[in-house]
């Protein structure tokens, strides 16, 4: 008995083992199935050569096609996802599925560059949990579809990304993995450290604070329209908007029907008459539509329009485009316009409200601003003059925009150094502003630095100043460099001259210069001293004030006195024929004392300022100062820029 049961036995662990053995291995589990937050995937589809051919590899253009996940694995729903893209290799994006471009930069098709973007869920910007939706997985995920051109990486090479993050606050994302060659995953989670005001249970997410805000209320809603108030407010001490221009991009092929409190740059209904809007509202006239256009520009009505029945007659609007910053006026750092929109089907219907995208504002010689995409929030409540509870916006997004430096760019305005210890004026720095493109270099040099000029230079336009600064450098025994430098290429100057030092204060002289043919009205400047800005005490032509910023008062801020708060635009001299173009010029003394700056070594360094904003735009300052090592100094005597100018006249005259 015991041989068939031994048999028998081992029949049985042979046939185990070659059932072991085909069975195959479990697969391993996914990627994210270990994830308890916000999961997200880069995935390279494919991609082909594109024409034209070049003999550069950096330089050859690729179709490529990828594809985006971010799925929420957390126990919070993510309200407004954001994703950061670390595109690497000049991307040109030519669609993205499901999202936008976050911070309106940017309409597609457009660049995307080396520097990255942030993508913004569109129309759906919130991702549902788990936990509600009992592993929805259409409502717990999104993925966006990339197809675009980028450069230089052919196959068998793979163009990835060099990162990819959530960019919403309070979570942290580590460095990404790979998966093979042509996949990116990260797992981000929220920070336990990060603080925040909005809970769970939170509908809408908590109005955000930034440089300048943008509502968009919903006041008015019908099937096929709706009216909505826009509002610009300016939160920056030092920011501000002259002649602001709004733009945004429709994304349901929406029009502008009507604006009260603004205008459209264009007035222009072509692309409505030929467009799917004229097919689908035929019975209405588009000669009265006031902008058909899928990226609008809006700007301010002038001061006169204030009280005109048709277009004016809202508060806040109609000041030209100027949003003053609130330190300077409050009453002045917002603007106001109500638009009429109509909307396009399948979007019929009084709930159906989908907000512009990528909004972008500008002004002229003002900061850079950066805007992020609208976020829902709660509805606006709007005050009753009577004191009664005033009415509710029927749906309201908020758009936040930050003052950013973009890479490359120049600032606007400069600054030149003096000091009564020195004959020589320190001139703004060669290009300070930018030199154009076609600038040959033999016209002039842009990397040589600025000649030393005399006083009487400053009162002298750059093209007019070759014979003063190359004289000037010839008596202070300074090298010319051939060709000379170039010009510094900015509308508005500042002279920043330290005027007097004595045992218990100092004084110094700041001049405006505008060089360009606009003029500036309520303007302002804002100097940042480290060191010397306590013992500030009186600006005498101007009205002048130290301002706390961020918890720091090391700022002095300056505007025109009522009625010289105009800084005129460039004009003829003179005798046009002869005599150079004269700038609009202002200026005035300031005066500090050293109580509150005991220590203060102002003719080393501390009387001149760190920071010069004009309008808010940051100056470009020279890179050394005034010394008094001159072999050329003055005692006590400080020449009148003016009156220099006169006698520099009268020599041109001899000649």
């Amino acid at each position: 008995m015991s041989l068939p049961f031994s048999i028998l036995t081992v029949t049985l662990l042979l046939l185990t083992t070659i059932a072991t053995a085909q069975t195959p291995p479990s697969p391993p589990p996914p990627p994210n199935a270990t994830c308890n937050g916000v999961f997200l995937s880069y995935t390279y589809i494919d991609g082909s050569k594109l024409p034209p051919d070049t003999t550069t590899p950096s330089t050859q253009p690729y179709r490529f096609h990828s594809t985006l996940q971010i799925l929420n694995r957390a126990a919070d729903e993510l309200k407004s996802w954001r994703v950061f893209v670390g595109f690497q290799h000049d991307e040109y994006l030519v669609s993205a599925s499901n999202a936008v471009i976050a911070d309106g930069s940017v309409s597609l098709p457009g660049p995307v560059g080396n520097n990255g973007t942030v993508f913004a869920g569109f129309p759906n910007s919130d991702l549902k949990t788990a936990i509600e939706t009992a592993g929805d997985v259409n409502q717990m995920s999104v993925l966006v579809d990339l197809i675009g051109t980028q450069f230089g990486v052919g196959s068998p090479a793979v163009p990835m990304p060099t990162n990819i993050s959530l960019a919403n606050d309070g979570f942290i994302c580590p460095k990404p993995t790979m998966q093979g060659t042509r996949v990116m995953n990260v797992c981000c989670m929220k920070d336990l450290n990060a603080v925040t005001n909005d809970t769970v249970t939170d509908p809408f997410l908590p109005r955000q604070k930034g440089d300048l805000t943008i509502m968009y209320d919903v006041t008015r809603t019908y099937d096929s329209s709706y009216w909505a108030q826009v509002t610009i407010e300016n939160h920056n001490a030092l920011g501000r908007l002259d002649n602001w221009n709004l733009t945004w991009d429709w994304m349901r092929d929406e029009f502008i029907n009507d604006i009260k409190g603004a205008y459209p740059y264009t007035r222009d209904s072509t692309a409505c008459i030929f467009g799917p809007q004229g097919a689908y509202y035929k019975q209405t006239d588009f000669s009265t539509v006031l902008n058909c256009e899928r990226r609008p520009t809006i700007i301010d009505l002038p001061l006169e329009m204030t009280n005109n029945t048709e277009r004016g007659m809202i508060p806040f609007c109609c000041r030209n485009g100027t949003i003053l910053p609130p330190t300077m006026d409050p009453s002045k750092s917002k603007s106001v316009f109500l638009l009429e929109v109509f909307k396009m089907p399948p979007d019929l219907n009084r709930s159906e409200i989908i907000p512009p995208q990528n909004f972008k504002i500008s002004g002229r010689l003002n900061p850079d601003y950066k805007c992020g995409p609208p976020v829902r929030v709660s509805p606006t409540e709007f005050p009753d003059p009577s004191g009664l509870p005033g009415p509710t916006a029927v749906s309201s997004w908020q758009v936040v925009c930050n003052i950013t430096q973009a890479k490359g760019s120049s600032p606007r305005c400069c600054v030149s150094f003096s000091a009564y210890y020195n004959e020589s004026i320190i001139p703004c720095p060669t290009c300070a502003c930018g030199c154009p493109s076609g600038t040959s270099s033999k016209t002039c040099s842009t990397t040589a630095p600025a000649l030393f000029l005399p006083a009487q230079a400053l009162l002298v336009p750059f093209d007019n100043r070759s014979l003063l600064s190359t004289a000037w450098a010839s008596i202070q025994r300074r090298s010319v460099p051939n060709p000379l430098p170039c010009g510094d290429h900015c509308g508005v100057s500042l002279n920043w001259h330290l005027l007097t030092d004595y045992r218990g204060g100092w004084t110094a002289r700041i001049t405006l210069f505008n060089w360009d043919d606009t003029s500036f009205a309520d303007w302002f400047v804002a100097t940042e001293m480290d060191k010397t800005a306590l013992g500030f005490e009186k600006a005498y032509s101007f009205n002048g004030t130290g301002v706390e910023i961020n918890g720091v008062n090391n700022t002095i801020f300056m505007q025109g006195l009522p009625g010289l708060n105009y800084l005129v635009g460039e004009v003829d001299g003179k005798n046009p024929k002869r005599d150079p173009r004269v700038p609009g010029k202002q200026q005035s003394v300031i005066s500090f004392t050293k109580k509150l700056t005991p220590g203060v070594n102002v003719a080393g360094g501390d009387g001149f300022p760190n920071k010069v904003f004009f309008n808010g735009e940051e100056c470009a300052l020279p890179s050394v100062l005034p010394t008094s090592g001159s072999s050329r100094t003055v005692s006590g005597i400080v020449f009148s820029v003016v009156v220099s100018f006169i006698i520099f006249l009268m020599l041109m005259q001899q000649h």
